[in-house]
Order: structure tokens, then sequence, then C-alpha cells
């Protein structure tokens, strides 16, 4: 048997996403995760997934025919620069701009962008300054 090697973090095992068009989510996923670094595990017909995240057709046998709703997902990002650079390949790659990269109030030095992905999902990429992490993720091998 192959092992497998999961990364985790702290709250979230996995979302589902299940779309209209997944080729139009493919193009755009890849290319926000391509940006973030995280690489795209795997892909079927009528599915893909990245980290915790699974993005299916509504053919899919675990959308049970039923597309999702409106959700806001907010990614990780390392610096800045690469809240800028999800930014721009996000709209270059289907989505469209519900807030350009900048400071916010949340909390200080949190610098995000907002992004619809191709079926409304509000995606976001959030720096939230400078801080030491314990670990990259946690991870699971089995």
């Amino acid at each position: 048997m192959e092992t497998n090697e999961l990364h985790r973090g702290r709250l979230i095992d996995h979302l589902q996403l299940v779309v209209r068009d997944l080729t139009a989510s493919r193009r755009f996923y890849a290319a926000v995760f391509d940006v973030l670094g995280v690489p795209i595990g795997g892909e079927g017909d009528d599915y893909f997934w990245a980290d915790e995240l699974f993005v299916s057709t509504a053919d899919s046998e675990a959308a049970q025919g039923k597309l999702t709703g409106r959700h806001h997902l907010a990614f990780q990002a390392s610096d800045r620069a690469m809240v800028d650079a999800f930014h721009k390949a996000a709209l270059a790659n289907g989505g469209s701009d519900n807030g350009a990269p900048g400071e916010r109030p949340y909390h200080p030095g949190y610098y995000a962008a907002f992004v619809l992905d191709p079926d409304g999902n509000n995606i976001e990429a959030v720096y939230h300054g400078e801080a030491q992490r314990s670990a990259p993720s946690v991870k699971v091998t089995f």
C-alpha cells in the first residue's frame, strides 16, 4: 500500500464546492493555488481537489445532484506580495474583483484581497502580518 500524506490546519478538515462549470473552476483555482504554493492534489472527470478543498460537478456522487450556495473561503498568504499576486492571477483566470489588495480593519496588519470565483463564491487571500509559526502545517501520514 502506498503511503498517503495530508497536511492539515486547525479547524477545517475539508470543504466541498459544487460548481456549474468544472473547467472554469479548475482554471481559476489552479492559477490561484499556483500563486499560493498549493498543489492540485488530484482530479477526475467530475472533480479536483487541493489540500482541504474538494471541487466537483453536481454529477459527482458526493454532490447528490445539487450545487452549493455562495461561500466565503479565505486562504493564508505568506506575505503582501502573495496577496497581490493572488488577486492578479484570479482576475486573469475568470475571477472578478470583490476587494482590491489592501489593509483591512479586522486587526493591525491584516492585508487581504477578495475575488469572486466563476460561481460567485467570495475567495480571499490574507496575510496577517509578521508572525512566527511553529510549523507550516500539521503533517498526517497513514
